[in-house]
């Protein structure tokens, strides 16, 4: 008998520590997001900012279309850093609005860096 008070009287307190741990993890799903947003926005504008320089040459490509391509190495940048600060977060509830908010707003960034080449690259 004792040992069922005692069990219940910890499992409150490892109740108590889990909504903790998942009250911090939530925060850090929260915060990933814009900072999927930040990784699509500094590497879309040092893409577009060498485009503009004059840069022709993206990974041993040095077609007319080649810089759009690196925007698409930017994008799947954001992609991946999207799933892994996610999966990071160690929180299951709520990880496709997260994956979904974080990778929407990278194709977002990334669409207006490829409308901002289109006079580079046309």
């Amino acid at each position: 008998m004792n040992g069922v008070l005692r069990r219940a009287v910890g499992g409150e307190g490892e109740q108590r520590m889990q909504a903790e741990a998942e009250a911090r993890a939530t925060g850090f799903g929260r915060w990933a997001i814009p900072v999927v947003w930040l990784i699509a926005l500094v590497g879309s504008g040092l893409v577009v900012g060498s485009a503009y320089a004059g840069r022709r040459d993206w990974f041993g490509d040095a077609g007319p279309y080649a810089a759009l391509s690196a925007l698409g190495m930017v994008f799947a940048a954001a992609v991946v850093g999207a799933l892994a600060l996610q999966l990071a977060s160690r929180r299951p509830h709520g990880f496709l609005g997260r994956v979904s908010a974080s990778v929407t707003g990278a194709a977002i960034v990334t669409a207006a860096g490829a409308l901002a080449l289109l006079p580079v690259v046309g």
